[in-house]
C-alpha cells in the first residue's frame, strides 16, 4: 500500500506541496497497476506449457484407442471374407447335381452325364470345378464327391438303395450318402465339396467374430475355416 502524507498541523505552503506529492503518488499507483496488468497478459511460457500438455494428452488417448479400432477393423475384414467364400462355393454343387440328373436335356442326348474324370468337359465334376474357378483360390485341389446313379446303386431294389460315389481332388472324409425317401422308385444324386481356407488377416484376436462359427477353429494362434457344401436331387430309377 502506497503511503500518503497528511497536512495536519502543517503550514499552508507545505500543505500544497504535500498535496502535489500525493497526486504524484496516485499517478505512480496507476502506472504500477497498468504494468501488472500488462505483465499478466504476456505469459507465453505458461501458455506454451498448456499447449504441450494438451498435445501430450491427445497422443496418449490415440495410443490407447488405436489398437482397439484396428482390432475391430481387422475382425470386420475377416468376417466379410468369410461370407464371401460361403457365397462363392454355394453355386458349384447346386449346378453340378442339377446337371447330373438332367444331362444335356436334348432329344439327341438323353444319356445322363458321367461323374468324371474332372478333366472331361462333359462330366459332372468338370462342371463343379469350373464353377469354383475364379471364385476361390486353387480350386483344382478342392475335394469334390459326385454320387450318381450313372455309377451304379448300392442295395438296388430296396428301400435303402443309394447312389455310388467317386471323389476328386484332395482327400476328405465326407458323410455317408442317404437314401431317397421313396426308394427304390427314386435315387438321390448328390454332389459334395469341402473347402478349407485361412482368413486374410490371421490371428485369434483378429477373428473373434469368425471363430464364433462352428466351421472355424484356432490352433496355435492360426485360424482355419472349412466349408462343406452338399446338394442332393432325386432322379427316377
Amino acid at each position: 500500500m502506497t503511503p500518503r502524507l497528511t497536512r495536519r498541523r502543517l503550514p499552508g505552503d507545505v500543505g500544497i506541496v504535500i498535496a502535489q506529492i500525493n497526486s504524484i503518488l496516485d499517478s505512480m499507483k496507476i502506472h504500477i497497476a497498468r504494468l501488472h496488468l500488462f505483465s499478466a497478459c504476456r505469459r507465453p511460457a505458461r501458455i506454451g506449457s498448456a499447449d504441450r500438455s494438451i498435445s501430450g494428452q491427445s497422443l496418449v488417448e490415440t495410443a490407447l484407442i488405436l489398437p482397439v479400432l484396428l482390432m475391430l477393423l481387422f475382425n470386420a475384414v475377416n468376417f466379410g471374407y468369410y461370407f464371401l467364400i460361403a457365397i462363392n462355393i454355394a453355386a458349384a454343387p447346386r449346378s453340378a447335381v442339377s446337371y447330373s440328373i438332367q444331362g444335356n436335356s436334348s432329344p439327341s442326348g438323353t444319356a445322363l452325364p458321367a461323374a468324371g474324370p474332372s478333366a472331361t468337359t462333359t462330366s459332372v465334376s468338370y462342371l463343379a470345378y469350373q464353377d469354383l474357378t475364379g471364385a476361390i483360390y486353387s480350386p483344382s485341389n478342392t475335394p469334390v464327391r459326385v454320387c450318381s446313379a450313372v455309377l451304379g446303386v448300392s442295395s438296388a431294389g430296396t428301400a435303402t438303395q443309394t447312389a455310388k460315389c467317386t471323389s476328386y481332388g484332395n482327400t476328405y472324409s465326407f458323410s455317408s450318402v442317404p437314401s431317397d425317401p421313396e426308394s427304390p422308385n427314386f435315387v438321390l444324386n448328390q454332389v459334395d465339396l469341402a473347402y478349407s481356407f485361412s482368413p486374410l488377416i490371421n490371428g485369434t484376436m483378429f477373428n473373434i467374430f469368425t471363430l464364433a462359427a462352428p466351421t472355424c477353429s484356432s490352433s496355435g494362434g492360426a485360424v482355419t475355416c472349412t466349408f462343406h457344401r452338399q446338394v442332393a436331387m432325386r432322379a427316377m430309377n
